[in-house]
């Protein structure tokens, strides 16, 4: 891919691909997003779209035909998908192998565990009878997950006792042995996330760790750098990337983690994607998420991680439903150190991402108070 702009295509077109398309075109890329929807967020600032369904094999050939390496924004592709693509010549990065491995959280944990990292007590559930023997194994209470897309807090659900099994079983499960397993419930301090940058040829750099603050089961805040000791700053970053080279992904992970009262580090999930918990790097890092992750699946030196101010990120949630309509900009935009990044989404819904600030500031603490003031002046 020399001597012509490299075309690179994005399963998906959403505020990821947006933010994704943005920093491409920095770099001279020809991007194409497949989208189900026509307007999509990448295609309002200028990817080329092709409207389709990617389980559709028409559909994969017409934009194989298009471009000469995919990426995506989301892990919920299906990876024989992925796969179908590279079958076609159309190399996937992060890899449909590695996606196989991710998509499935239970395989991602045994994976993790498989490469001797920390990770909570888990075992597999197919009925209520495995979730009462992984009480008395583990104590309660203990978390019930789907194995496959659940984010946000979709798809989890923390048992109190015996008394919540069957339901809770019956309610995840779906009547599929396969689809959930249960984890113990580990009594975090906090929530981190180290965002991990791996190329082709197994390089990798770091983010450092930063604090994230949920609400609802979403990420609200991000807080850039995580107040820790240097000692476990330095273990949460090497257990990241040894998560990352374990499942052998390529791009941005994005490796949620938490803290325990002691300075544990366990792994909690990865996300094979640039993640929201990144968004920081956009206004606060010599290089961003989203220009480390093309540089990774290109082939290309990786960025600078470097972080050159405190900063703090917060999400903008919709509360209503209806028509887009973002007020308040001018009274967030006073506030010193802010940066309003919006995803151009026509619709509002309840706790539906509309965009992102991020503020930068002399100390972390300033930071996530100017973010807070910013965003509680702008109206969704």
């Amino acid at each position: 891919m020399t001597g012509t702009p490299p075309r690179v295509g994005i399963l998906g077109g959403g505020q990821l691909a947006r933010m994704l398309t943005q920093a491409g075109h920095r770099l001279g890329l020809d991007i194409t997003v497949l989208e189900a929807f026509a307007d999509s967020p990448a295609e309002q600032v200028g990817a080329r779209a092709l409207v389709g369904d990617w389980s559709d094999p028409d559909t994969r050939d017409r934009f194989a035909a298009q471009v000469d390496l995919i990426t995506l924004e989301n892990e919920f592709v299906d990876h024989r998908a992925l796969a179908a693509f590279e079958a076609l010549g159309r190399p996937v990065r992060p890899g449909p192998a590695a996606l196989a491995i991710i998509q499935d959280k239970l395989r991602q944990k045994q994976a993790l565990a498989a490469a001797g990292l920390p990770v909570p007590p888990f075992r597999p559930v197919s009925e209520a009878a495995d979730l009462l023997s992984a009480g008395r194994e583990f104590g309660w209470p203990l978390v019930l997950k789907a194995r496959r897309l659940g984010y946000d807090g979709k798809g989890n659900a923390t048992l109190g006792g015996a008394a919540e099994a069957a339901d809770a079983v019956a309610r995840l499960g779906r009547d599929d042995p396969e689809a959930i397993y249960v984890e113990a419930f580990y009594p975090f301090r906090h929530e981190l996330s180290v965002l991990v940058v791996r190329g082709l040829d197994g390089a990798t750099v770091a983010y450092g760790p930063v604090r994230t603050i949920q609400e609802d089961h979403i990420c609200r805040f991000v807080i850039a750098p995580a107040a820790l000791e240097a000692r476990v700053a330095a273990r949460a970053v090497a257990v990241a990337v040894g998560a990352v080279e374990a499942v052998g992904a390529i791009g941005v992970v994005g490796v949620e983690l938490f803290l325990g009262a002691d300075g544990e580090i366990l792994v909690n999930e990865l996300a094979p994607r640039p993640h929201n918990s990144g968004h920081y790097t956009l206004d606060a890092c010599v290089t961003s998420q989203f220009e480390n992750h093309w540089r990774a699946v290109l082939g290309w030196p990786l960025g600078d991680p470097a972080l050159l101010s405190p900063a703090a990120m917060a999400n903008l949630l919709g509360a209503r439903d209806g028509p887009a309509r973002p007020a308040g900009l001018d009274a967030a935009l006073a506030v010193p150190g802010v940066h309003i990044h919006l995803y151009g989404k026509r619709e509002v819904r309840r706790g539906r991402k509309m965009g992102h600030l991020n503020a930068v500031a002399p100390t972390p603490e300033e930071a996530l108070a100017r973010a807070r003031r910013a965003a509680q002046a702008i109206v969704l």
